[in-house]
């Protein structure tokens, strides 16, 4: 069985963090494996209560499964603070396994997911080892340092990303006024374009980013990675339900007919 591995922050609600890594894991057919970084109190409404693991429990989750289970890709999400991505990047192996690197900056539904320091810290320490990062817009312009809202600066900003170290940039456009354009930078530019949906869903960008991973460690060369991960979030948009009195829920579980058994 395939292996892939999420560290990110736990969501009480499960739809977003590690709890939509694991279904988009299983669903498109890997084993999952997970370092749970922090626990939220949150639903569809908002976010209440964050609470940061102490690093020497997040270090002991890393090394409890690098010293028994051999995963194929990994994904990081909700890291929080600067001590935790330094954490992160000193136990995580050679860049010699895929690394999707989701720079979770803020919520669906507004909250504010960082503490101050983690921007440089993920520039300095994790992004040189990141097989591919798949920022917003927001935090592409966090990164890059100047305002992206236009497909022309999805382009420089995935430029500029890349030189922060990243191998390739996916800068996801579900936020531009017009159509949806998704950018892919991989040394030469990739567009993928889509049709929108009309609401903002939770847990988009987790699931996209942990199927990316999922299909990565099938195997899959980056592009077709991207392209079938887009794919499954499309029809989980299609799928998506409501659970609470807020936003509504991206169907993570949703199952590609030729993944299914496709992990073994």
């Amino acid at each position: 069985m395939r292996t892939a591995l999420t560290i990110a922050g736990s969501d009480s609600g499960g739809g977003a963090g590690i709890q939509a890594d694991l279904k988009s894991f299983a669903a498109v057919g890997v084993h999952g494996c997970s370092v749970i970084t922090c626990v939220t109190a949150q639903n569809t409404v908002g976010v209440t209560s964050i609470f940061p693991l102490p690093v020497r429990e997040i270090r002991a989750q890393l090394d409890s499964i690098l010293s028994d289970i051999p995963f194929h890709a990994a994904k990081t999400g909700m890291l929080y603070s600067e001590g935790i991505v330094r954490a992160v990047a000193d136990r995580l192996p050679p860049r010699r396994v895929p690394l999707v690197v989701d720079p979770v900056m803020i919520a669906t539904v507004g909250a504010s997911l960082r503490m101050r320091g983690f921007r440089n810290a993920l520039v300095d320490r994790l992004l040189p080892r990141a097989t591919l990062a798949t920022p917003n817009l927001f935090e592409a312009s966090e990164l890059a340092g100047f305002p992206v809202a236009t497909v022309g600066e999805m382009r420089r900003a995935a430029k500029a990303i890349a030189d922060l170290g990243a191998k390739a940039v996916l800068v996801k456009g579900g936020h531009l006024k017009r159509e949806l354009v998704d950018l892919l930078y991989d040394g030469r530019f990739h567009e993928f374009r889509g049709s929108r949906f009309p609401r903002d869903l939770h847990g988009s960008g987790c699931t996209l980013a942990a199927s990316i991973a999922a299909y990565l460690a099938l195997r899959s060369p980056l592009r077709s990675a991207v392209a079938e991960a887009r794919r499954r979030v499309q029809a989980g948009f299609r799928a998506s339900y409501r659970i609470g009195r807020g936003v509504g829920v991206i169907n993570s579980q949703w199952t590609p007919r030729r993944a299914r058994g496709g992990g073994c």
